[in-house]
C-alpha cells in the first residue's frame, strides 16, 4: 500500500502561515519568505522539491485551494497556480460545499470531496495507484490526518524566521510520536523527515 507523506514549510516558531492572511495575502504577513528557499535555492535543494511533487495524488484544504475569501465559492478561481499547477497529478479538495471537477494542463485535476478526510483519502490513493499519497496542506488539514493517525511520514522544511503569529502546525494534534530520520539543509532551510509513530 502506498505511503501518506506531508511536506510543509514552517518558521522557527511552528507557523505556516503568518497572521492577518487574506486574499491578498494567503500566507499572512510574511508567510511568502518561509518558501525563499525553493526561489533562491532551488539547485541545493531539488531532491526535496521533487519530493513535494512526486506523490500519485494530493489532497488539500479548501483554503489552500481557494484562500481564506468567503465561501462557499467563487466557481470562475481556478487556483493560485495558474492553467498548469505544479501537481500533475490529482488533488482531493476537503470542503463542505460541492463543485464539480476542474481539470487544468499538466494532468491535475482538482476534485472537491465533501464527505471527509477518510473519503478524500481513498479516493486519492485510488488515483494514486502504487504512488504515495501526499497532504498538500495547509495546516488545519495536515492536523486532522496526523491527529487521525493516517500519516506516515511528515517532512518539515524549517526556516529561519520568527513569523510570531499565524497558523501553527501543531497545536492540538494530540498525542503524536514523530522519529526524525533524517536532516539536512542550508542556511535557508533545515530539512528533517519524521515518520510517524503510531
Amino acid at each position: 500500500m502506498s505511503r501518506v507523506t506531508c511536506d510543509l514549510t514552517i518558521s522557527l516558531d511552528g507557523f505556516l502561515a503568518g497572521p492577518n492572511q487574506s486574499t491578498a495575502e494567503p500566507l499572512g504577513e510574511n508567510g511568502e519568505l518561509l518558501h525563499r528557499w525553493q526561489f533562491e535555492e532551488p539547485e541545493a535543494h531539488a531532491a526535496a522539491i521533487e519530493g513535494i511533487l512526486a506523490a500519485g495524488a494530493f489532497t488539500m484544504g479548501r483554503n489552500m485551494f481557494a484562500g481564506p475569501g468567503p465561501a462557499p465559492w467563487d466557481e470562475d478561481w481556478r487556483g493560485w497556480w495558474g492553467e498548469e499547477p505544479p501537481y500533475h497529478a490529482p488533488v482531493f479538495v476537503l470542503t463542505h460545499h460541492p463543485r464539480e471537477p476542474l481539470e487544468l494542463q499538466g494532468g491535475t485535476t482538482f476534485n472537491f470531496v465533501t464527505d471527509g478526510i477518510e473519503s478524500a483519502l481513498a479516493q486519492a490513493r485510488e488515483a494514486a495507484g502504487s504512488k504515495d499519497v501526499a497532504i498538500a496542506g495547509g495546516a488545519k488539514t495536515a492536523r486532522q490526518y496526523l491527529s487521525a493517525g493516517l500519516m506516515d511520514e511528515l517532512r518539515l522544511h524549517i526556516s529561519p524566521l520568527i513569523l510570531g503569529a499565524g497558523e501553527r502546525l501543531l497545536d492540538g494534534v494530540g498525542n503524536v510520536t514523530l522519529e526524525p530520520t533524517e536532516v539536512s539543509g542550508t542556511g535557508l532551510v533545515t530539512h528533517v523527515r519524521y515518520r510517524v509513530v503510531r
